[in-house]
């Protein structure tokens, strides 16, 4: 803003010309930044926490394809933007900076908007505080599965097993305060299990683990565990969600088996500098809607495990909200810290 030279001949009223004539422009300005017509007049920005191939990385690039048909973008691209590093914090804080004007959005995962801000006392950043919520893209069921080496064939013959052999059976994760780890030391304080946790340094050693008998028991998405399930190496028990996959519909919830508040679902969401205008909020999020209907967005999600969402800003706020309490109180169950 270019403050004006002002020589007052009468203080008072050259005072408030001399206000008038600084602020006016400078709300004229932002009057424009905020007017949605507009909107996009250049590229919008995806900043995502994942390199090349990794989970937010591929769904933003699925997002940025989805969003290029759609009228309404007047002709404008979406650009991934990779910042891995910091656990998340770097892609994070560069976005939470940015200017509030709606052309840079974070596209994040549960870890980034809920486990990570909970794992320290100091957080680098506040989902909450910090983010505008805009929609949440998509969710991943999260099944319980258990190797072949264990002998059991359903949830009450593991339950039992793992009740008269505490601290016998070991159970894999991506490591502490990964979700498998969270959602594996909640079921232990639900059912009064003992399981030993072993971590892994992701999926892609865990998986293989628990088809070699190394661990017996192992939370995971359906897409690493299908091909041993039906091999018959993998035996999947339960899912943490509300309502059975559509992925694997034999699958019973932890609620029918009669484990109460089992819900873990991982999840991808896309948020924005808090502080952006409502408006390019709205449209934003419409936008994005849009795109996770189209028929060629859904199979590729579908390929990757992930049910398409796509929720107004304020269903995305109140479930931001929900997975903060959630997860600040799983954290504190497990014991688990930042490493």
């Amino acid at each position: 803003m270019r403050l004006m030279s002002c020589t007052l001949s009468r203080p008072l009223s050259g005072l408030v010309f001399c206000l008038l004539a600084t602020v006016l422009p400078a709300l004229g300005a932002i009057a424009h930044a905020e007017e949605p017509a507009a909107f996009p007049s250049r590229p919008i920005h995806l900043v995502n926490s994942s390199t090349a191939g990794g989970l937010t990385d591929v769904v933003a690039r699925i997002i940025a394809e989805g969003l290029l048909s759609s009228p309404e973008m007047r002709g404008q691209t979406a650009i991934v933007d990779n910042r891995p590093g910091a656990s998340g914090a770097i892609a994070a804080l560069l976005v939470a900076k940015a200017p509030a004007d709606g052309y840079t959005l974070l596209i994040a995962d549960l870890t980034n908007t809920a486990i990570n801000p909970a794992l320290t006392e100091r957080p680098a950043y506040d989902t909450l505080r910090d983010f505008a919520a805009v929609s949440l893209l998509g969710t991943t069921p999260f099944f319980l599965s258990v190797g072949s080496s264990l002998a059991v064939r359903d949830w009450r013959e593991f339950l039992a097993l793992a009740r008269s052999r505490p601290g016998t059976l070991s159970y894999g994760s991506s490591g502490s305060g990964s979700i498998h780890h969270l959602a594996t030391e909640t079921l232990k304080t639900r059912l009064g299990i003992d399981l030993v946790h072993v971590p892994y340094k992701s999926s892609g050693q865990s998986t293989p683990a628990l088809v070699a008998g190394d661990i017996q028991v192992l939370f995971t998405a359906y897409g690493p565990i299908a091909p041993h399930v039906r091999s018959g190496k993998a035996l999947i028990l339960a899912v943490a969600s509300p309502n059975r996959s559509t992925q694997a519909p034999d699958v019973p919830t932890f609620s029918e088996l009669g484990v109460r508040d089992m819900f873990f679902l991982p999840s991808v969401h896309a948020l924005a500098p808090a502080g952006t205008p409502r408006a390019i909020v709205q449209k934003l999020s419409a936008e994005l809607r849009r795109a996770l209907q189209q028929p060629a967005v859904v199979r590729r999600f579908e390929s990757l495990g992930i049910d398409p969402a796509g929720t107004t800003p304020e269903q995305h706020a109140a479930q931001l909200e929900a997975d903060k309490a959630y997860y600040t109180q799983a954290v504190r169950q497990s014991g688990a810290r930042a490493e």
